[in-house]
C-alpha cells in the first residue's frame, strides 16, 4: 500500500488526475436484476437493480475492470464504488444494516486498492479516494412544505451513517476520503464530524477531499449557500483539497472554479460533468471537447486535482490527463488568518471592519416579546422578530432559549430549523447562546453555516475548556470566550488580561483552536452603583478592549 503521506507530496508536484464516472461505465454492462443479488447479501424483498454498490460483491470483476481502465487512461486517483454506500441511501433497498453497509464499502475499497497497487510505481504512485456521497436526504431543509421545521434526517443519524462508511473505507485501504457532490453543507459537516471521530478512534489521520456542487447560475448550493459561505463552513478538519463537481459541465463551472481558486488556501479540485445532459438525460460532450474546455482553467492555474463526473469515461480521462501533464499545479496562496463566519452568505471581519451588529432580540433574556412568543410556541411571529433584526442591520443574530419555563433544547432546535427555511434570515451567521452545553451542541447540529458559540470559559478549568473547544472545532464553529476562571469573573484590568492570555494559550496551544475563531468578551460590569470598588469598571473594560 502507498504511504498515506505520499498523496500530499504528489499533489504538490503535479496536477493529479481523478477518474471518471463509475455509474456511466457500469451501465454499459447492462446488468439485470439477478446480477445485483449475491448469496452473502440477505434478501430484503426489495428490487436491487440500480444499487451499484452491490456490484462490489456480486460482480467485483466488473468494478475492478473499470478501475483498471481509468488507470490505463492516466488516472492518479481512483474513487471507490461507494457513492451511495451509506445506511440512509441503502435503506431504499432494505439494506441499511450496519454489517451490510460495512461490507459494501470494505469490498469496494479493497477492489480499488488492488487496482491502484497494480499500477503504482515508486515514480508514480496511484491513490484511492473513498467516495462518500451526500445521501438522498437533507438535514437543512424540510421535505414537507407545510412543515418547514420538520427534518427527515438529523445530524446524529448522518454521523452514524458516515462513521460506518468511513470506518469500512479506511479498513479497506483508502488514501483519502472524498466527501463529494455536496448539496447541503450540514450533511457534509456531519461527514467531517464522523471522519474525525473515526480517525480519533483508530489513531489514523486519513485526509479528506471536499467537493460541493453548484446547482444553478446563482452560484449557490441547493441549500442556498454562496461558494464563499460554503468554503468557510467546511474548511475545518484534515482537508486535503476543496473543489466542485457535478451539476455542470466544465464551461459552466469555470467561473466558480476561478472564484474558489482565488479564495482557497488549500489544494483545489474539479471534476465536472461531460457537458450538460441532453433531453434524454445523456451526455454528448466528447473527450476532446471536454479536455479543451478544462485546459482553459489549467492554463490559468485554477486547480491541483482534475477529473470527470457524470457522463465521463476512460477516453475523457485520457484526454484530460494529456492536457494536465502540460501544466504545473496551482500554487496554493499563503494562509492569512481572517475572522470569517457564515450563514447562507459570508461575513468577514477584519481590522478595518466597523462595529459588527449582533441582534439580541432573539434572545429570551433580551426581549420580553420574543420570550413570550417562544413560550406560547408562536414560532411564525418569533421568526418575524429575527427577520426584523436582520432587516434592521444585524450582521449576526444571537439565539438564546435559557428560560426556566422552556424546554430550552427543544426550543433551540425548533427555532434554528425554522430559521433555516427563511433565506432572508439565515443569510446571516447564527450565534448559539446558552449556559447549558447540551443546548449549544443541539444548536450546532442544526446550522449549516459557520456559527458562533456563546460561550466557553475557564470557569470549570482548563480540561473542560479544551474539551469543549475541540468539540466546537469539530462542528466548524467559532467561540466567544468569557473572561472567567476557577476563581470567578474578571473584574479589574489585571485579572481580565491574565485570564485572556491564559485562555488564548489554552485554546491555541492545547486545543488547536484557530486564533481567528476566538472572540473575547471582557465582561461589561455595572457602573455608577455607588460602591467605590466599582468606580473603575468602565475604564478597565475600555482598557481591556483596546
Amino acid at each position: 500500500m502507498v504511504n498515506k503521506a505520499d498523496i500530499f507530496k504528489a499533489v504538490q508536484e503535479r496536477i493529479l488526475v481523478l477518474d471518471g464516472a463509475m455509474g456511466t461505465m457500469l451501465q454499459a454492462y447492462k446488468f439485470e436484476e439477478e446480477d445485483y443479488h449475491h448469496e452473502s447479501i440477505p434478501e430484503s424483498g426489495e428490487n436491487y437493480k440500480g444499487n451499484n454498490e452491490l456490484l462490489n460483491i456480486s460482480h467485483p470483476e466488473a468494478v475492478h475492470e473499470i478501475h483498471r481502465k481509468y488507470l490505463e487512461a492516466g488516472a492518479d486517483i481512483l474513487e471507490t464504488n461507494t457513492f451511495n454506500g451509506n445506511s440512509i441511501s441503502q435503506a431504499d433497498y432494505g439494506l441499511e444494516k450496519e454489517e451490510i453497509v460495512y461490507k459494501l464499502n470494505f469490498e469496494a475499497a479493497k477492489l480499488a486498492r488492488k487496482a491502484a497497487d497494480e499500477f503504482s510505481t515508486a515514480e508514480r504512485p496511484r491513490f484511492v479516494a473513498g467516495s462518500m456521497g451526500p445521501t438522498n436526504q437533507t438535514a437543512s431543509l424540510s421535505p414537507d412544505v407545510s412543515n418547514p421545521g420538520f427534518r427527515k434526517v438529523n445530524f446524529d443519524q448522518l454521523v452514524a451513517a458516515y462513521k460506518t462508511q468511513a470506518e469500512a473505507l479506511i479498513d479497506g485501504g483508502v488514501d483519502a476520503l472524498l466527501v463529494e457532490t455536496i448539496f447541503d453543507t450540514l450533511n457534509a459537516k456531519a461527514a467531517l464530524f464522523a471522519i474525525e471521530e473515526v480517525n480519533e478512534a483508530k489513531g489514523t489521520n486519513i485526509p479528506v477531499m471536499v467537493s460541493g456542487t453548484i446547482t444553478d447560475a446563482s452560484g449557490r448550493t441547493l441549500s442556498g449557500q454562496t461558494l464563499g459561505a460554503f468554503y468557510n463552513s467546511m474548511k475545518h478538519g484534515n482537508i486535503l483539497s476543496f473543489g466542485l463537481n457535478c451539476a455542470m459541465g466544465a464551461e459552466q463551472l469555470t467561473p466558480y472554479i476561478e472564484e474558489l481558486s482565488n479564495m482557497a488556501s488549500i489544494f483545489t479540485s474539479a471534476h465536472p460533468n461531460a457537458g450538460l445532459p441532453n433531453e434524454l438525460g445523456e451526455y454528448d460532450q466528447s473527450a476532446r471537447q471536454m479536455a479543451e474546455l478544462i485546459e482553459s482553467f489549467l492554463q490559468k492555474g485554477f486547480v491541483n486535482i482534475i477529473g470527470g463526473c457524470c457522463g465521463t469515461r476512460p477516453d475523457h480521462v485520457k484526454a484530460i490527463a494529456e492536457v494536465a501533464a502540460k501544466y504545473p499545479p496551482r500554487k496554493v496562496p499563503e494562509y492569512k488568518p481572517v475572522t470569517r463566519f457564515s450563514g447562507l452568505e459570508l461575513l468577514e471581519v477584519t481590522k478595518d471592519t466597523n462595529f459588527v451588529n449582533i441582534g439580541e432580540r432573539t434572545n429570551v433574556a433580551g426581549s420580553k416579546k420574543f420570550a413570550r412568543l417562544i413560550r406560547e410556541e408562536k414560532y411564525d411571529e418569533a421568526l418575524d422578530v429575527a427577520r426584523n433584526q436582520v432587516d434592521g442591520g444585524a450582521q449576526v443574530i444571537d439565539v438564546c432559549m435559557d428560560d426556566a419555563m422552556l424546554d430550552d433544547e427543544k426550543a433551540m432546535v425548533n427555532f434554528l430549523n425554522l430559521i433555516a427555511s427563511e433565506p432572508d434570515i439565515s443569510r446571516v451567521p447564527i450565534m448559539i447562546d446558552s449556559s447549558r452545553w447540551n443546548v449549544i451542541e443541539a444548536g450546532l447540529k442544526c446550522v449549516q453555516g459557520k456559527s458562533i458559540v456563546n460561550s466557553i470559559s475557564l470557569k470549570e478549568g482548563e480540561e473542560d475548556m479544551i474539551k469543549k473547544a475541540k468539540t466546537i472545532k469539530k462542528y466548524g464553529a467559532a467561540a466567544v470566550v468569557m473572561l472567567f476562571d476557577e476563581q470567578g469573573q474578571a473584574d479589574v484590568f489585571k485579572r481580565k488580561i491574565e485570564i485572556a492570555e491564559r485562555s488564548y494559550k489554552t485554546l491555541t496551544e492545547k486545543a488547536g483552536f484557530p486564533p481567528e475563531d476566538i472572540i473575547f468578551d471582557p465582561n461589561v460590569l455595572a457602573i455608577g452603583t455607588g460602591i467605590e470598588e466599582h468606580n473603575g469598571y468602565a475604564v478597565d473594560f475600555i482598557k481591556t478592549c483596546t
